[in-house]
């Protein structure tokens, strides 16, 4: 009679068991994506990944994080990136904060991440568009050209978008290395589980 139900159970799971499949997700973007200053297995990309799985969605999340990179390295590695099979079933874009800290027309920032998008969209990847802020020290005139181009992008491109990586981390000394510009462990928890939800309704 056990055996019986065992075996009633193997056939009830089964076929959710085989049915189950891995989502793909890239995290394309900088140090804030890479894990700059961190331990092996602490970066956002790893914390994402478990962050789903914990929430019962069963993904691999690539590290297509590169310290220091710009919306235009992003653009000229992107195939890199998202090679591979299966194709990825999104595409997170986290690109943009060195072209901010480095003074970049935000237009041209722009224009590298509508390319990444159009890009992304031509092979039918679901793209979703994270966005970042310029500090005040970048002027007033700088701040209110860049700080738009996130949202313009959603809107012209009609994809998600997260406002702001680093929605409260930024500026907090608690949730950030010594150089108080790159998130700590805690900062990167804040991070993934404010980008949690769009991330799961993009999939959706």
């Amino acid at each position: 009679m056990r055996l019986a139900i065992f075996f009633l159970i193997l056939i009830l799971i089964a076929p959710r068991a085989m049915g189950a499949e891995t989502v793909r997700i890239v995290a394309l973007g900088d140090s804030l994506t890479a894990g700059y200053g961190l331990e092996a297995g602490e970066d956002f990309a790893t914390k994402l990944q478990e962050a789903l799985v914990t929430d019962g969605i069963q993904a691999k999340v690539d590290n297509a994080g590169v310290s220091g990179d710009t919306s235009a390295g992003g653009l000229a590695r992107l195939d890199w990136a998202i090679q591979g099979e299966p194709a990825p079933d999104l595409v997170i874009v986290a690109l943009g904060a060195n072209d901010m800290l480095r003074g970049i027309d935000p237009s041209v920032t722009k224009k590298n991440l509508s390319a990444i998008i159009d890009r992304l969209k031509a092979k039918n990847i679901p793209v979703l568009l994270v966005g970042m802020k310029s500090p005040v020290n970048m002027g007033a005139f700088f701040q209110g050209k860049f700080d738009k181009i996130y949202a313009e992008l959603s809107t012209e491109h009609d994809i998600p978008l997260h406002p702001f990586f680093l929605q409260d981390v930024a500026m907090k000394a608690d949730l950030n290395l010594a150089d108080g510009m790159h998130p700590n462990q805690k900062g990167i928890s804040i991070m993934v589980q404010g980008i949690l939800p769009a991330v799961k309704k993009t999939l959706k």
